[in-house]
């Protein structure tokens, strides 16, 4: 792998490659020139958006506690577009045979009420936290364009969306408490996965804050509406075809996915 940072002309030819993995569905071999620094691959995923087209409607955040961290290979938590076109409401249906690779995250999904624009100033927890208007349950079907048995350093990664993938909207939650909120993840009826709202970063409001902080050292912001994905609180499953997946959050919040 490269130590030194991509030629214009190889981030390019690697952004256009990632593309062109997503429309058609498919993995692709790592090629031989790659991002070497996070940055790198944050500006190859912006790339990638460009050729896509596809408008955004946030944000996913991943790796947001040390033991995720190290499953990725990160040293820090990571952020990739979510696309609006991958959105679907619950209860939903994706037929598997169309999923790269999926891994199954349950994540409290924070829906922005005002905008976090770009600025100078450092945003505060406070401000952030105000901009929230609510929090919904979520399903992120992750997807990595990459064979897993060739996974390449991190900032590639990263330039590929941070492995983002389909999202699963779920109702509102009604808890206020959303650090203590129990969260489950049941396949065929049998809960497979259980975890709290403390998984993401200690609070899905840290994960906000840390996004909004990376966005704006890139000149960039949030806007009225945004999504932000907060980080998996029941860690990762891998998934099978024919399956129904129900996730609870709390106990008034249910999102289901099935797999045809």
């Amino acid at each position: 792998m490269a130590e030194s940072p991509v030629p214009a002309d190889g981030a390019d030819g690697f952004a256009l490659l990632l593309a062109a993995a997503r429309r058609d569905g498919r993995q692709v071999t790592p090629p031989t020139i790659l991002p070497a620094t996070a940055e790198e691959g944050y500006d190859i995923a912006e790339a990638v958006a460009g050729h896509l087209g596809w408008p955004r409607c946030g944000w996913k955040v991943a790796a947001t506690t040390p033991e995720m961290q190290r499953r990725l290979r990160a040293t820090e938590p990571t952020r990739g577009p979510i696309y609006a076109p991958l959105v679907q409401p619950s209860p939903a249906l994706l037929p598997f045979a169309s999923l790269v690779d999926p891994i199954i995250e349950c994540e409290i999904v924070l829906r922005l009420g005002s905008a976090l624009p770009p600025r100078p100033e450092p945003w505060t927890a406070t401000e952030v936290q105000a901009a929230v208007a609510a929090a919904h349950g979520g399903i992120e079907v992750a997807e990595c364009r990459f064979p897993m048995d060739a996974l390449p350093p991190m900032p590639a990664i990263l330039a590929d969306g941070a492995g983002n993938g389909r999202y699963v909207l779920g109702p509102e939650i009604r808890e206020a408490d959303l650090e203590a909120l129990p969260v489950t993840l049941e396949v065929d009826g049998a809960v497979r996965r259980s975890g709290t709202g403390a998984e993401a970063m200690g609070h899905p409001f840290h994960v906000l804050l840390w996004l909004a902080e990376a966005l704006r050292r890139r000149g960039q912001g949030l806007a009225a509406g945004d999504l932000v994905s907060s980080g998996t609180c029941t860690g990762m499953l891998r998934p099978a075809a024919g399956q129904r997946l129900r996730a609870r959050f709390g106990t008034g919040c249910e999102v289901v996915l099935d797999l045809r």
